[in-house]
């Protein structure tokens, strides 16, 4: 390497470090402000729920659960655009297919339970989401092409679901006066439950479809009959 793009190099590096020094200690030195925790607990009372993770997801910063759910949506369509799903897995044993009829109810009930309760205790749309995808895989793994997912038509409106509802609701309240994604504190946790709910469908819906691989499996297509059964006929 040239001598004279090295000291450069080592000069602008030399710099960096100055610099990144210089703003750990002014952020050391600053003076102590209120920090977010006390003030997200002061106004828990107006978000529409009793417990601090559903608020700042949902409420406080909303516009980032927002495009975390359309980041989902985005990547299962780039799933989608490599082509259809590969064929599935053959048949589950005896065992497998036991654990599946046991587990996967559980894990859709322990879902609800999990949407239900995050308003007011750990949980809420992205664990209840994850659940309903674990159920689609397991059932994936036990042989059902689909995972459980219902038709193409249906997959795609239930994907697009959670940033749907979101984008609706937020242009409802802004036509209202409230703002886009401002609650009105006599209506926010029904409409935080109602997102929530529509997120963890599209969780749930999206996980699942992307374990598949690929564009929903349709139904068979009719045979096309053999001009020896056009004969027979």
């Amino acid at each position: 390497m040239n001598r004279d793009l090295s000291l450069l190099i080592g000069i602008l590096v030399s710099l960096f470090a100055v610099l990144l020094l210089w703003i750990v200690y002014i952020t050391l030195s600053a003076e102590t402000g209120p920090r977010l925790a006390t003030l997200a607990l002061e106004q828990l009372p107006e978000s529409g729920v009793s417990h601090p993770v559903t608020a700042v997801l949902l409420n406080y910063r909303a516009y980032d659960t927002l495009l975390e759910l359309a980041v989902l949506l985005a990547a299962l369509l780039g799933i989608w655009s490599l082509g259809p799903a590969p064929a599935g897995f053959q048949l589950a044993g005896p065992a497998l297919a036991v654990m599946a009829r046991w587990i996967v109810p559980l894990a859709i009930l322990t879902g609800g339970y999990l949407l239900w309760v995050g308003g007011h205790a750990p949980g809420g749309a992205f664990q209840a989401g994850a659940l309903l995808g674990s159920a689609g895989v397991i059932l994936r793994l036990a042989g059902h092409p689909r995972a459980g997912l219902p038709s193409e038509e249906a997959q795609r409106w239930l994907v697009v679901a959670g940033v749907g509802v979101f984008v609706l609701i937020g242009l409802l309240l802004a036509a209202l006066g409230y703002g886009f994604l401002t609650y009105p504190k006599a209506g926010a946790k029904w409409l935080i439950l109602l997102i929530e709910t529509a997120a963890t469908l599209a969780i749930g819906a999206t996980l699942a479809a992307a374990y598949v691989g690929g564009r929903p499996l349709g139904a068979a297509p009719p045979s096309t009959p053999t001009p020896t059964e056009d004969a027979r006929a």
